[in-house]
């Protein structure tokens, strides 16, 4: 009961934090930034700053759908973004071409990151079936293994959102200094900047903490049947 009332509270906290990163979003991407510049011009001007000329700035369809793609060297923009000349597109273009930066750096966690792409997309695959014969392979015929290679296989995605963390942070560190710097951002901008992406960053706090979360409850439930 204990594991499911956590449960619930963090998919409450993460609603919340959802509702929070979208809105604050919305209001800062209603705010002009200073400097007029587009969210594409800040990326490429951010990587070219860097030495990064073989990352393509590109926009893509969809709202949020703002990341960096390792393999093919793309950062990809969403059109409020891309075109945008707030500070939330300021902000958000920064981040993604934080992680070029990081690409570009070899830096650590991201490259354990990207090295764990492949196991979690099997992952996300099989786990919520396997998950569901697990618990009807206990409940029927009491065994246990099939349980078990669910967990195996949803310890990895858990692993990969704590990966993902310090990835996250550091891109938006990374960004906000960045923009520091160059004055792009005004002193009271940089404040809305930094704010815009700490929400964003939240959002990827509450989804490690949910799978943990369900890994935990899953794991009761597999070692409750061998008592």
């Amino acid at each position: 009961m204990g594991y499911i009332v956590l449960l619930v509270l963090i998919t409450l906290a993460s609603a919340g934090v959802s509702w929070r990163f979208k809105k604050k979003f919305k209001q800062y991407s209603k705010e002009p930034l200073l400097a007029g510049v587009t969210g594409a011009e800040v990326a490429k001007r951010m990587l070219h700053d860097s030495g990064i000329y073989d990352v393509e700035v590109l926009s893509v369809g969809g709202s949020l759908s703002d990341h960096y793609n390792p393999m093919k060297k793309t950062v990809n923009l969403s059109p409020d973004v891309y075109n945008g000349r707030s500070i939330a597109a300021a902000a958000v273009a920064a981040h993604e071409c934080g992680h070029a930066v990081q690409h570009a750096k070899a830096y650590s966690w991201l490259y354990m990151r990207s090295a764990l792409v492949p196991i979690v997309s099997v992952s996300n695959n099989f786990v919520p079936f396997l998950l569901i014969a697990g618990i009807i392979a206990i409940a029927v015929f009491q065994v246990p293994w099939v349980l078990m290679a669910a967990l195996v296989l949803f310890a990895f995605s858990t692993l990969f959102s704590f990966i993902t963390l310090p990835v996250e942070f550091d891109a938006s560190n990374r960004a906000l200094l960045w923009l520091n710097q160059t004055n792009i951002t005004s002193p009271d901008e940089h404040g809305q900047a930094k704010d815009a992406l700490k929400w964003a960053a939240m959002t990827y706090v509450v989804a490690a903490l949910a799978s943990l979360a369900t890994l935990l409850y899953y794991l009761s439930i597999f070692l409750g049947s061998r008592d």
